[in-house]
Formats: structure tokens, C-alpha cells, sequence
């Protein structure tokens, strides 16, 4: 039978490794950062192999830390998940549940409806909600979960997608007005562009009409990595931008924006929920859960439906 300090100071080593700081692993404990420090050292005596190497810029594993902490962290998430399994029994999912999400006006309005609707169902848990223009370090910043529009290049990163949303073209009709509508894609390379992404000498629009796709090469007059900065360039006449339907509806309503070759459509946006692990404890479940029926429900008319096995593997999802 394992030593209980041994368990104790292996989640201790976890959380260290896991934020790559003693400073916010002492503060996510709540102790103090020398009584961290010292048990972390004692804990490497015992075992009589460096873990961890500290200089005073930052910590890094060691090659015998990395491999440790790779058993090390599924030990730790297994006892977490199966103590949170014991409380949620007792009452429910409970506690801090923390979520990053990008601060684009439709995650805003159903994001804060998923969260008011699901603080009222499960009032154990506090939901709390921070906006970012880009992907958080999830595990060192300490969120649960995060949603994101596209899918995460980092690989170690848990993604379950929950809609995809459809992307049209959009100009103002001043511009269309004074510049001429487009008829076929083709005649898209003779327009000003409004491009969302890094600047580039030449930007590709890959469009789709049912079974028929296009590739057209635009040049951009003026771009951002902001769809909400992109469609306000759109709106004040700076050219045609390739925008999530779903973001433009208003405009579109009050003629701001008006669509352009309407047939044809860009490459839909997956959202996805986001997590560190396959682990889970209840409260983050059992959000996942709400969450995702909610979207995979709400989106859909404005979206693109998810095909019959995507929302299975949704409603599949337990909620605690």
C-alpha cells in the first residue's frame, strides 16, 4: 500500500509541473510557496532523481520529471475525478468552473445564456466566464474548459465539436452600389477584399455551391485577425469579407451588409468545446453536456447541422 505522503506529494509534483510555476501551484493550492518548495524537494530526495530544474527565469521538467509526470498526472486526475464522482452523488456537481471563450457578440449572447440557464440547474457550481481574443493556456491559467471557433492546433488538447457555422460573403451595398455585384466567383478577383487573418501578399477564398467548388485568389485591401474589426471594414464600403453569417445577421436586417453570391458559401467554422483531459470532474461534464445540446439545438438553423453520429456522441454525454 502506497505511503498516503507519497499520494499527497505526487499531486503536489503535478500541479507544479503542470503550471510550470511554484508560484501559481502554491496559489491554486492555497499554501504557502517555501512549505511547496520544500515538500517538492523532499519528495526528489526520496526518490534520489532530480525532477524538476529551477532557475530564476522559470522551471522545467527534467527528462525523469517529464516521464514521471506523464503516469503521474493520469493517477492524480483519475483519484480527482473519482472523489468528484463521490460528491456529486452527495449533491451534485459543485464548485469553481472556470471558462475562456472568444469575445465575439454570438458567443457572448449564447454562452451567457448557457451559463445563466445551467447556474440555475446545478446551484452548487459558481460559472465563471473570461473573454480572449485567442486560446489560453488552459492548465496554467486554471480553466476547466474553453470554447473555441476553429479547431486548436495544440494536439495534447481535448476538442469535441458542438456546431459549425456557416460563412457567406458580405459587402455594403454603397460599395456594391459604385463597385458592381459579382455574378460568379471569378469575377471576385477584380473586387477590394476584406481579409480576416495575417497580412498577405495574396489570400485564397475556397467557396462551395453545392457540389460545385471554387479557389479564388483576392487581394487584400485591408485585413485583421478580428471578424468583428473585418465586418465593421465591410460595413464602412472597404470591400467584400468572407464572415460568419451568424455574426452579420443584424447587419444584413438593417442593410448595412448586404450577401454576396448567395449560392455559394466559405468552409464552415466548427466550434468546439476544449478540455485538457479525457478526465473530467462532474461539474465540468455536466456542463460540457448542457452546453453542447444547447449549441448543437440553437446553432443549427443558422448554422450547419451536425451529421447523425456528431450529435449522437453529443447526446451520448452523461450529465452527473
Amino acid at each position: 500500500m502506497a505511503h498516503p505522503q507519497v499520494l499527497r506529494d505526487m499531486a503536489l509534483f503535478v500541479e507544479v509541473a503542470k503550471r510550470k510555476s511554484f508560484s501559481q501551484a502554491a496559489a491554486a493550492l492555497d499554501v504557502p510557496i517555501s512549505s511547496l518548495s520544500r515538500r517538492i524537494t523532499q519528495f526528489e530526495t526520496a526518490i534520489g532523481l532530480r525532477l524538476l530544474d529551477r532557475t530564476t527565469r522559470k522551471l522545467v521538467l527534467t527528462p525523469h520529471g517529464e516521464a514521471y509526470y506523464a503516469q503521474a498526472i493520469r493517477l492524480v486526475e483519475e483519484a480527482q475525478r473519482t472523489f468528484d464522482e463521490l460528491i456529486a452523488q452527495a449533491k451534485g456537481p459543485s464548485g469553481l468552473l472556470k471558462i475562456a471563450a472568444p469575445p465575439d457578440p454570438w458567443v457572448m449572447h449564447h454562452l451567457s445564456t448557457v451559463a445563466a440557464e445551467y447556474s440555475q440547474r446545478f446551484a452548487q457550481v459558481r460559472v465563471h466566464l473570461d473573454l480572449w481574443p485567442h486560446l489560453v493556456d488552459l492548465a496554467q491559467e486554471g480553466y476547466d474548459l474553453a470554447l473555441a471557433v476553429g479547431v486548436p492546433r495544440e494536439t495534447s488538447l481535448i476538442t469535441r465539436k458542438v456546431a459549425e457555422l456557416e460563412n457567406g460573403l458580405f459587402a455594403a451595398p454603397a460599395y456594391l452600389d459604385r463597385a458592381g455585384r459579382p455574378d460568379d466567383p471569378s469575377d471576385l478577383a477584380r473586387h477590394q477584399a476584406v481579409v480576416v487573418g495575417a497580412p498577405a501578399a495574396s489570400n485564397a477564398w475556397p467557396l462551395q455551391s453545392g457540389d460545385r467548388t471554387a479557389s479564388v485568389s483576392v487581394g487584400a485591401t485591408v485585413s485583421s485577425n478580428s471578424q468583428t474589426m473585418a465586418r465593421r471594414f465591410a460595413a464602412s464600403g472597404r470591400g467584400i469579407a468572407l464572415l460568419r453569417v451568424i455574426d452579420v445577421e443584424q447587419d444584413v436586417a438593417e442593410e448595412r451588409l448586404e450577401r454576396v453570391l448567395p449560392d455559394w458559401c466559405g468552409a464552415p467554422s466548427p466550434v468546439c468545446i476544449v478540455t485538457t483531459s479525457r478526465l473530467l470532474p462532474a461539474k465540468t461534464r455536466s456542463f460540457i453536456a448542457f452546453a453542447s445540446r444547447h449549441f448543437a439545438e440553437q446553432l443549427a438553423p443558422r448554422g450547419i447541422t451536425l451529421d447523425d453520429a456528431e450529435l449522437a456522441a453529443l447526446y451520448d454525454l452523461q450529465e452527473a
